[in-house]
């Protein structure tokens, strides 16, 4: 069973949800949905590398926060409501010069009014480049 509102799609989650925001212009885009967790890829390129020529660290927090918040967004029975991140936490692990990384969300905690996510970013190869730790607050109505 899906925690996720029901028929939620890839489609859906990039368009408009994340269009014309800080991460769709780093070439941010979700690519699968699972019962209890979002992946979302972002290129390893001239716009996510920092001067030393690696995924600048925070790349991938905006990764992070960004599947972190559209997840408690699209939580069943959160139709409608505004998400704000509260706290965000990131330790980087690997560097990745290059390729794409991928993020995975799954919830810790998915409450009525707090919701914490766990996201693991990935390079191509498997291995954990950064994890991460996105507490969200619920604010109401839109």
């Amino acid at each position: 069973m899906s925690i996720w509102r029901p028929g939620l799609t890839v489609e859906q989650l990039n368009a408009p949800r994340i269009g014309g925001s800080m991460a769709w212009h780093l070439g941010m885009r979700f690519t699968e949905v699972g019962p209890d967790y979002l992946k979302a890829t972002l290129p390893v390129n001239e716009f996510t590398r920092q001067p030393a020529g690696i995924l600048h660290g925070g790349a991938n927090v905006v990764l992070a926060e960004t599947i972190g918040s559209v997840a408690s967004g699209v939580l069943a029975g959160h139709e409608g409501m505004r998400h704000v991140g509260l706290e965000v936490n990131a330790n980087h692990l690997r560097s990745v010069a290059d390729g794409v990384v991928t993020g995975t969300v799954r919830p810790i905690h998915t409450g009525r009014t707090t919701q914490i996510w766990d996201i693991r970013i990935e390079d191509e190869a498997g291995r954990i480049s950064c994890v991460s730790r996105l507490t969200v607050m619920t604010i109401g109505a839109r």
